[in-house]
């Protein structure tokens, strides 16, 4: 009898260019939103917008990463990981993600304490980073680490982001300090759980598991950016008691 080629494993190789595939076509660098940025675009309003609403994503990280620690009675992953949350959180004497990204809501014009407090943030952003952490909380611990492997492709992406805001939006760059950090973290971070999932994804069905959790988070940013882009660019619809770009301004 032969063998069944849907349910034999993939080669290594092949397992990590499908993960690379769904980068290629689902992660958020194509999306209509980000493009617009890249082009210089987007309004002060629009930018506004972003940094407030991505600021929910971001101080969920911490919170996402913890319950992934806690998935997990390996010491050898907790040690490797928790770095993640220091990266977002800082160390008492070093300020983290979190921080940084603050000080990026106040380049735009916008108070570090709207962002805390989380006024005016859309639905759609609150619905968003709910279900990833509920996704890394519920699934497999080899999904939730899977979960996190855009991070393959966020060093072109933020490269080209700093680039583009520098030359578009000069006006932002006292608050980039973010981006510079995370072209070393994220790889770093990337790299590691990488090999994890490969070692970990110990036959067919669990590879395909691991590729869905990655499809899993391209939606989820897919998401959070059409809420914006419906929000504030097409139709430019923002739901009630949303962020208001005109009165903001005011």
């Amino acid at each position: 009898m032969s063998d069944d080629k849907s349910t034999a494993m993939l080669p290594e190789a092949e397992f990590v260019a499908r993960f690379h595939a769904i980068g290629k076509e689902r992660y958020h660098h194509q999306h209509p939103f980000h493009l617009l940025m890249h082009e210089g675009k987007l309004t002060r309003g629009q930018l506004q917008a972003w940094a407030l609403n991505r600021y929910t994503y971001q101080s969920s990280i911490p919170i996402k990463d913890a319950a992934i620690l806690a998935r997990t009675t390996d010491p050898a992953f907790r040690l490797a990981w928790r770095k993640r949350i220091i990266d977002h959180d800082g160390d008492g004497t070093h300020p983290g993600g979190i921080e940084k990204w603050l000080k990026l809501v106040e380049a735009t014009g916008l108070s570090r304490e709207q962002a805390i407090r989380g006024d005016g943030i859309l639905p759609a952003t609150r619905y968003a980073v709910g279900a990833y952490v509920d996704f890394v909380s519920s699934r497999t611990h080899l999904e939730a680490v899977a979960s996190s492997l855009t991070e393959l492709f966020s060093k072109d992406l933020i490269t080209l982001r700093v680039d583009r805001l520098r030359e578009h939006y000069p006006w932002l760059s006292s608050g980039l300090e973010y981006f510079q950090g995370r072209m070393t973290q994220a790889p770093d971070d990337a790299n590691f759980a990488l090999a994890w999932v490969v070692k970990h994804a110990r036959n067919r069905e669990e590879q395909e598991l691991a590729l869905g959790a990655l499809r899993a988070k391209c939606d989820i940013l897919w998401a959070m950016l059409d809420a914006l882009y419906f929000a504030y660019v097409v139709p430019g619809w923002p739901p009630p008691g949303a962020f208001q770009p005109l009165k903001a301004s005011a």
